[in-house]
């Protein structure tokens, strides 16, 4: 007789990885599953990623419209980067995307949402913070795509008209544009900026680190 729902331990039987690269990593692995069957799973191993939702005085959310390859188009998103470096604080991986992409930095911050961005077939996940008070800061001379970024300032209301049109697509801002609008609706109490993101993968730098 099978264990019950939600109760089968999903073992990984054996693993090989298929290609290594910069950002990512793929791993095909065999699992078991639940009635004695083991199933191939494709598994691609990301670094973790922050994003800002930075909200000024007049409440306008700042965005990038950045050009995005894959798609072959360039998209409305909040500033965001990868967490790639061995033991990096995810609040200070924010701030520097910030002022890196926005030439902004901020008083006050907060988490505003985690997201697992694609579970069926990675372990990419992303933190949002809720990032006010901006004031300006030094910007870094920008390089390759975020050479050609557009900054907008875009009223909140208007941007969660704009996810709710299909305007905004990126996954990562229509998740952060619509709980700060909830949030905000609701009066709900965000988590402080150095919350515990107990989800954070770490497997691609576990990788890298074993590798060198």
């Amino acid at each position: 007789m099978g264990s019950a729902p939600g109760t089968h331990e999903f073992d990984t039987v054996s693993s090989r990885t298929v290609y290594s690269g910069a950002i990512l990593a793929l791993r095909l692995d065999q699992v078991a599953m639940p009635g004695g069957r083991v199933a191939e799973r494709e598994v691609i191993e990301h670094h973790a990623a922050v994003a800002v939702a930075a909200l000024d005085a007049d409440d306008n959310l700042v965005l990038i419209n950045q050009y995005r390859h894959p798609i072959g188009r360039r998209l409305l998103e909040l500033p965001a980067g990868l967490l790639d470096k061995q033991g990096e604080d995810p609040l200070e991986a924010a701030k520097r995307e910030l002022a890196e992409e926005t030439g902004l930095a901020a008083r006050e911050w907060s988490v505003l949402v985690d997201v697992a961005l694609s579970p069926g077939f990675t372990d990419e996940a992303l933190r949002v913070y809720l990032a006010t008070g901006l004031y300006e800061t030094d910007r870094p001379d920008p390089e390759l795509e975020e050479a050609d970024i557009e900054i907008r300032r875009v009223p909140l209301s208007e941007a969660v008209r704009a996810a709710l049109a299909g305007e905004i697509t990126n996954a990562t801002a229509v998740a952060g544009v619509l709980a700060l609008n909830t949030a905000r609706a609701t009066g709900a109490t965000l988590r402080p900026a150095d919350a515990p993101w107990p989800g954070m993968p770490t497997a691609f730098l576990d990788r890298k680190a074993s590798d060198s």
